[in-house]
């Protein structure tokens, strides 16, 4: 049975999509599951190498986001920057064949590399926008499909409309702005939603059974 670790989640929503399809999946936090299942309440550098084949990683983006540059130089910042992207390097890194990293649009895009995918959780079906970078290892991108043809069937929704728009500014706000600052943002910030962890489990999930890309009809997320 394939081996799968989930870094860094505590709602065991990834973890819980690879569970279905037959996979021996393992989420690792500080923090203890939301949800029942195989769980690892701790440092996840502790467990990288235990011989997974797959490990797909949720560092926190606290200090590696360019949502918070206005708090950019503020004092103690470079030093937990610094240490941040030690941490993403080391997942990446991580002594696996198969590897994705996910984070929003932030530091890693500049002095790593640029992602090879950046997807929204409108792509997979779920009504909402948050910019999600992906960096993969031995993996082919996630397919999502704006209108179905011969080969796939459509994943996209419409994109949704902003949550609310900013009175004084004007700017539209979506899920990401709407939640900063509320009680437990964070948390509900760093969560996958669920059509991206499905689609991870169902694509990456038959990619690593067969070891050759997904082309094949998808069903709708």
């Amino acid at each position: 049975m394939k081996r799968i670790l989930i870094a860094c989640e505590f709602s065991g929503t990834v973890r819980d999509a690879f569970t279905k399809r037959g996979f021996d999946a393992w989420s690792c936090d500080l923090l203890p599951s939301e949800t029942p299942g195989n769980h690892i309440q701790g440092d996840v550098l502790s467990v990288l190498n235990e011989g997974w084949d797959l490990v797909i990683g949720h560092p926190p983006c606290t200090y590696l986001s360019y949502a918070a540059t206005k708090y950019w130089n503020d004092e103690g910042r470079e030093e937990k920057r610094r240490d941040a992207f030690d941490f993403f390097m080391k997942i990446y890194n991580a002594p696996c064949e198969m590897v994705a990293v996910e984070n929003p649009v932030g530091l890693p895009n500049t002095i790593f590399r640029k992602p090879d995918q950046i997807i929204e959780p409108y792509f997979f079906g779920d009504n909402h926008r948050k910019k999600t970078c992906l960096w993969l290892r031995g993996l082919p991108k996630l397919i999502h499909v704006k209108q179905s043809d011969l080969f796939y069937v459509k994943t996209h929704i419409d994109p949704p409309n902003p949550i609310y728009i900013d009175k004084k500014t004007g700017k539209k706000r979506y899920f990401n702005d709407a939640i900063s600052g509320s009680r437990n943002g964070g948390h509900l910030r760093s969560k996958t939603f669920q059509g991206i962890a499905d689609a991870m489990a169902e694509q990456w999930g038959d990619f690593i059974l067969q070891n050759r890309p997904v082309y094949y009809q998808m069903s709708l997320i």
